[in-house]
């Protein structure tokens, strides 16, 4: 297994680690101060030896109720375009580059907060120890938090989206839009368009397995 690269968080990993056991150890981790706001950690989702790893930035609110990542809103329009373009749900990987949801309170709801790098950092360890585990194919990071973990601060989605490179942990890595973003545009038009280029960018990524 890699050496994980942040040992306070580390430190919390059991030894000879499943992804069962990491899953209920996660929920002792206190590498951040976000456990202090989660209901829970939310680790992945999905079958031990996955081809694709999907990642995303952190749970969202009905992620972090249910303990399971992607099953909000955004994890909707991810499994309509797994639909569409081929790929099925059941055979890949879903987890986020961070593990607990950061919230602010605006009356009676939990509004999504930006992970500071510090906080990407510290749950750095859970998401290698993941990828060690699965031994994907290949990685999709969805969204700038998620890519900008495993493919370094220079990395911009706009600029280099759907393009592949060499992974230490997969033959291939890539990435795109986090589907919440298709929901953010102003206007049916807009979203429209951003959920054609992120199914453009998946298609990529079904080719890839294919292949």
């Amino acid at each position: 297994m890699p050496r994980l690269a942040h040992p306070s968080a580390y430190e919390f990993i059991p030894p000879k680690p499943t992804l069962s056991k990491l899953s209920q150890a996660a929920q002792g981790c206190r590498a951040c101060e976000l456990y202090k706001l989660g209901t829970q950690a939310v680790l992945g989702e999905g079958p031990r030896q996955a081809a694709a790893l999907f990642i995303g930035e952190q749970p969202g609110n009905q992620e972090d109720l249910a303990g399971r990542p992607f099953v909000g809103p955004a994890g909707r329009v991810l499994d309509e375009a797994f639909a569409e373009v081929g790929i099925p749900r059941e055979e890949i990987f879903v987890t986020n580059a961070v593990k607990h949801f950061k919230w602010e309170p605006r009356g009676k709801r939990r509004i999504h907060q930006k992970p500071t790098l510090g906080e990407v950092k510290a749950c750095r360890p859970w998401l290698e120890t993941e990828l060690a585990l699965v031994q994907p194919q290949g990685i999709i990071c969805l969204g700038a938090t998620a890519a900008q973990s495993l493919l370094g601060p220079q990395f911009r989605i706009t600029r280099d989206r759907g393009q592949f490179f060499d992974s230490e942990w997969a033959s291939w890595i890539t990435a795109t839009i986090h589907p919440s973003a298709i929901l953010r545009m102003p206007d049916a038009e807009k979203r429209e368009e951003a959920r054609e280029l992120f199914l453009e960018d998946l298609r990529k990524v079904a080719d890839r397995l294919r292949a």
